[in-house]
């Protein structure tokens, strides 16, 4: 099994070039006729469809994010080397910060932020499981 998650937007192609700058994540796939793209997250796929593919594959049960300040129940993260340098590229690509990178107590740091089309982003260094 192979795993992929999916954003759902408005602008795919500002998102699919927001993770690419954020991140330096390549485009893999992208279908114009359906506004549907793929990022390669080291062999994992993140997804980015329009909510209007959303609506075509699940008719009458897709319910689009409005865009408020409730944020979301999902987050993506990225395991990094520099959690500072990621947060501050990410910045620079156009997010918005939530937790500046701080060192948590099981030795991992760990940064916040939220993508242009409202994603929760999270940076953290690896933990290493023997510790």
């Amino acid at each position: 099994m192979k795993f992929a998650t999916v954003i759902y937007t408005q602008d795919v192609r500002a998102a699919l070039e927001f993770y690419q700058r954020a991140f330096g994540l390549a485009t893999r796939f992208y279908d114009d006729a359906y506004d549907y793209g793929e990022l390669d997250v080291d062999g994992a796929i993140l997804g980015i469809a329009s909510h209007s593919l959303g609506e075509l594959v699940m008719p009458g049960t897709y319910r689009a994010s409005d865009g408020g300040d409730r944020g979301t129940s999902i987050e993506i993260s990225f395991i990094v080397e520099d959690v500072t340098q990621a947060f501050e590229q990410a910045l620079a690509a156009g997010a918005d910060a939530l937790a500046r990178p701080k060192r948590m107590p099981w030795g991992a740091i760990v940064a916040y932020l939220r993508s242009p089309e409202g994603t929760l982003i999270g940076l953290s260094t690896s933990v290493n499981a023997d510790a």
